[in-house]
């Protein structure tokens, strides 16, 4: 056939290079230019810095919206405001959108959510992770209810994905209103300081309903989502950072709930013990430490990816390996509110959780806690239902489960942090391991309130009596031991050896639950 055939011709193959080119340009090299001044990349730049270089395959690249309103029929851009595709990250498949805020300011019309579901159900039924780059100025007015009804078909998808493939989402730009509620489901959130923001109503609305004066960085920004509402998991510098700390999280999840988590390739030795540890917990129970300094002495060379590292950070979480075996982690944080477990600890441990035991994740647990936090506030907040998720999360879990009391695990607390009565599969704890219903100086109060009073001017002194023979007799591990809720008390220096070989022998572990459509979690 010749090169004039109207199909395969030269002016086919001119128009369909037009088209791609027109595509790839987005909103055009000026505008491109102002993200860049923003200090933002562009969408396509996004892309080639996330996935393995020349694996990205775009899918309806020449799509172009359908309202004829408004003037918008001359106004076409292909691709209308949103790269879909697919490519891989250190060789495996993900399925990924990316917003174009250089075209329509990367608003959502009707085709536009729709190459956003294709992309979508694709990643399901291939059972791969879904990533989604958000910098969008909301839905696109000019088509009414078709783009509200685009919204909603992403939700439902972003519900049914929930716990079949792992969902990422980085806001790296504008997110506002109704689009706040696709990155809400998904699993993590990754934000960009200064220059991603998300609200539900902003702060001109603000002003004029509730006369609060309030920029759009207090009240959506980045700094905001990591440590006052516990919105964003992650917070990075700039986009590059960003897109390189989803490769790295990725490397720690399987790409979905029938896999497990790829191997890592450390050399660190599974019986290699740690001495320092046996002189972390201080001697004196009311002493701080940081449960970072436990963590990164026995995982696999010291790496760990903390999430929320700066929401609720009397707890702690995240991800590491043991013996190359890829783990969640739960953790009390003595330094910071002695390792309390209030409301925000309780729902950031409880997610987490809950995403580890979908995604074949085991857990780790370290336990030093001293209770719920008391007061007001915390009961009027709900601490009641909000602690209930904590527990109901450790209790639903299947995965295997890892418990190493370092300190304290007192009242209900103890019951909550992953114990063996909550189908924990092994359970360990370090000879300065106090569990009790309370802390001894508060049961020697309950227990000998008359003899104190009694005492005088040596009550003091008979106080610090009573306190020593109660933690002796009663709150020392080798009570819980000798009823079987501890399976063996150990030299902390052995912790990491003791945690592999506790992976490798639950490495079968098989464990379900009752028949249910879904449990009702106490939200």
């Amino acid at each position: 056939m010749s090169d004039s055939s109207p199909k395969t011709g030269t002016p086919a193959r001119r128009e369909l290079a037009e088209r791609l080119q027109a595509a790839r340009l987005g909103g055009g090299q000026e505008r491109i230019e102002r993200q860049h001044e923003a200090g933002k990349l562009a969408a396509r730049e996004r892309i080639e810095l996330l996935l393995d270089t020349g694996s990205f395959v775009e899918i309806d690249a020449l799509v172009t919206h359908r309202c004829r309103d408004f003037d918008m029929e001359s106004r076409t851009i292909p691709g209308d405001g949103v790269i879909c595709g697919h490519g891989t990250i250190a060789g495996r498949l993900v399925y990924l959108f990316a917003q174009d805020f250089t075209v329509f300011g990367g608003s959502l019309s009707e085709t536009n959510a729709r190459k956003i579901c294709k992309v979508m159900d694709l990643a399901l039924d291939n059972g791969a992770p879904i990533l989604g780059l958000n910098d969008s100025g909301g839905a696109r007015i000019q088509e009414g209810v078709a783009s509200l009804g685009g919204y909603a078909d992403i939700f439902l998808r972003n519900t049914l994905a929930s716990g079949v493939v792992p969902q990422i989402s980085a806001v790296m730009g504008p997110c506002a209103g109704g689009a706040v509620y696709s990155p809400a489901i998904t699993d993590f959130i990754f934000m960009v300081d200064k220059t991603s923001y998300m609200f539900v109503t902003g702060p001109d609305v603000i002003r004029t309903v509730t006369h609060e004066e309030v920029s759009k960085e207090e009240l959506g920004g980045a700094g905001t989502h990591a440590s006052k509402s516990g919105v964003s998991h992650f917070t990075l510098p700039n986009d590059a950072a960003c897109l390189q700390s989803i490769r790295l999280l990725l490397s720690y999840l399987p790409s979905n709930n029938l896999e497990d988590p790829p191997a890592g390739t450390s050399d660190d030795p599974a019986d290699r013990e740690d001495e320092a540890l046996d002189t972390l917990v201080p001697e004196d129970p009311n002493k701080p430490y940081d449960i970072h300094r436990l963590i990164r002495s026995v995982v696999d060379d010291g790496e760990f990816l903390e999430v929320h590292d700066r929401y609720a950070r009397n707890v702690v979480v995240g991800f590491a390996r043991f013996g190359n075996h890829s783990v969640g982690i739960v953790a009390n944080q003595p330094a910071f509110l002695a390792g309390v477990l209030d409301i925000d600890a309780s729902l950031k441990a409880a997610r987490f959780v809950r995403f580890c035991d979908a995604f074949n994740l085991p857990l780790v647990t370290f336990e030093d806690v001293p209770g719920f936090l008391p007061g007001t506030q915390q009961e009027f907040g709900g601490i009641i239902k909000h602690g209930a998720k904590l527990l109901y999360a450790f209790a639903e879990a299947t995965v295997p489960k890892i418990t190493v009391i370092t300190r304290k695990a007192y009242g209900g607390a103890y019951c909550v942090m992953s114990s063996k009565h909550l189908r924990t599969d092994v359970n360990l704890a370090y000879p300065s391991a106090e569990i009790a219903v309370m802390g001894p100086e508060g049961a020697v109060n309950v227990l000998y309130r008359r003899e104190l009073k009694a005492a005088g001017d040596g009550a003091a002194e008979l106080r610090t009596q009573l306190v020593d023979e109660y933690r002796h007799k009663f709150s020392n591990p080798y009570i819980a031991a000798e009823r079987g809720f501890v399976d063996a008390v150990i030299e902390p220096r052995t912790t990491r050896p003791e945690i592999i070989r506790a992976l490798r022998q639950l490495g079968g572990k098989r464990q379900s639950v009752p028949p249910k459509k879904h449990g009702n979690l106490p939200l």
